[in-house]
């Protein structure tokens, strides 16, 4: 991060309640997969960085997961992420997106910029959720899955997550 420590984009996200300073990142305590958020400045605008990385479906099951179920999968995924500036409130464009299958895991990174620290600090929350939300709906029934992705079907089976139960 190349903010300073008081720089209003900081701050906000020091303050929000879903987020935990972590070095130079933040990450977010609402979502069950690995999530860092970063912040630069650049003009006016400060460039928000949101990753998340979360398990490939062959990385989430024990169970063997056919070649092309786990491609049509992952193609499917990214398709879909590509919708996250519409679970905003507000207008959003997306500066960059990207989708790496890394084997086991797959690493999201969304790149935006927002002029308002706040509005900022919630873009980032809604694109992790939207990740983690996308990547729930995709989930193939049939195997059985291992933590985290366990732990998202256990919620959403007790309405914990506010959408539809599983």
């Amino acid at each position: 991060m190349t903010d300073t420590e008081n720089s209003p984009a900081v701050r906000a996200l020091s303050s929000h309640d879903a987020f935990e300073r972590a070095g130079d990142e933040f990450r977010l305590l609402t979502v069950v997969f690995d999530t860092a958020v970063a912040v630069e400045h650049h003009a006016s605008d400060k460039q928000y960085t949101v990753r998340v990385k979360a398990p490939t479906i062959q990385g989430a099951t024990e169970d063997h997961v056919g070649d092309t179920v786990e491609t049509d999968w992952l193609e499917t995924f990214e398709r879909r992420l590509a919708d996250a500036p519409s679970a905003t409130r507000t207008a959003v464009e997306i500066d960059d997106m990207t989708v790496e299958d890394r084997g086991k895991t797959v690493s999201v990174r969304y790149q935006f910029s927002c002029a308002e620290p706040d509005l900022g600090a919630t873009l980032s929350k809604t694109f992790a959720e939207f990740v983690e939300g996308t990547y729930a709906e995709g989930i193939i029934p049939g195997y059985d899955y291992t933590p985290p992705v366990s732990e998202l079907l256990s919620d959403a089976s007790q309405g914990e997550t506010g959408g539809t139960p599983l």
